[in-house]
């Protein structure tokens, strides 16, 4: 069983060069997903992150 690397807003608008607005705008629309740990914490998918971070970027339009 492998374990899920989870990523705070912070360490998610720190690697892909966003701002933490600009996450919470994605996780309030549902381009990222998010998971609430307690009443205010959410944590991100690193591996998710990636995918529709980065995957939407890699094809381009058709």
């Amino acid at each position: 069983m492998s374990a899920t690397t989870m990523l705070t807003i912070e360490q998610v608008s720190q690697k892909y060069e966003i701002s933490t607005r600009t996450v919470r705008r994605y996780l309030a629309s549902g381009r990222l997903r998010g998971y609430r740990i307690g009443p205010r914490m959410i944590r991100l998918d690193a591996a998710e992150v990636a995918e529709d971070l980065l995957g939407s970027q890699v094809g381009g339009r058709a």
